[in-house]
């Protein structure tokens, strides 16, 4: 057999506060959104009730694998939130009031754990039930020590490094969403200068690595594209019919 061949993809998209990334995600086809941050009343989509507890998500998991239904896509909303779930569950395990109280950096070895177990039943739902799997994040801003060179900053999922480093290496994409900015020069006169933000509106998505991003991809994708879930999803092989580019997405009745 020769050709690519379309699978199920995993995803996640990262990007500041209040950018547009549920809406992104509610146009694959056939989603359903994990509502693990109380924040999808205004998005037209299936979604869970809001989870707040590891039970329940794995409840929702095992819901999923076995029960008969139409998604092909879980979007979970987001892995921030759901990492403080974790850290909450792995504190009370140790009788703790923090995942950082407990010593020697051992909480967070533990949290990877319950990160590996997540990402396994994440994986039976992709390789057995043929579902998307779609993470959601925040962004934050993270020193990077380059050995070949000096530090800088740059953008990351808002996650501790440990998982973070974990979910990189699991997942398909790894793709940072942002506001394009254009800058111009503005003569402030005495032979001084300022630099002037301008634009800001227009939203794309990094796809591969920058010094300002991290990001990454398996479908040789162009390092940027449309802030849109059909602008990714034309990069995959296969038959992606029943993308939705309105910002909404159905489940078949």
């Amino acid at each position: 057999m020769t050709g690519k061949k379309q699978t199920p993809r995993r995803c996640l998209l990262y990007g500041v506060h209040g950018i547009g990334k549920s809406t992104w995600a509610a146009q694959a086809p056939n989603v359903l959104m994990m509502d693990l941050e109380d924040g999808l009343a205004d998005i037209a989509t299936s979604k869970t009730q809001h989870l707040t507890t590891m039970d329940e998500i794995e409840d929702a998991f095992l819901w999923l694998a076995q029960q008969e239904h139409d998604f092909t896509t879980l979007a979970i909303d987001s892995a921030d939130w759901l990492e403080r779930i974790i850290h909450q569950r792995v504190a009370q395990k140790n009788g703790k009031a923090t995942v950082g109280d407990i010593p020697y950096g051992n909480g967070y070895k533990q949290a990877l754990g319950e990160w590996q177990q997540i990402l396994k039943r994440l994986d039976y739902l992709r390789n057995e039930r043929g579902l998307n799997i779609v993470l959601l994040a925040h962004s934050k801003v993270s020193k990077f020590a380059d050995p070949a060179g000096d530090s800088y900053d740059r953008y990351t999922p808002a996650l501790h490094e440990a998982s973070a480093a974990l979910l990189q290496e699991w997942v398909d994409e790894l793709l940072f969403c942002h506001y394009k900015v254009h800058t111009r020069k503005e003569d402030e006169g005495f032979g001084r200068e300022r630099t002037i933000a301008v634009g800001g509106t227009e939203r794309i998505v990094k796809t591969s690595e920058t010094a300002t991003a991290l990001a990454k991809n398996r479908l040789a994708m162009p390092a940027e594209i449309g802030f849109s879930w059909a602008a990714y999803a034309q990069h995959m092989a296969g038959n992606i019919s029943g993308i939705v580019v309105d910002g909404s997405s159905k489940v078949k009745e």
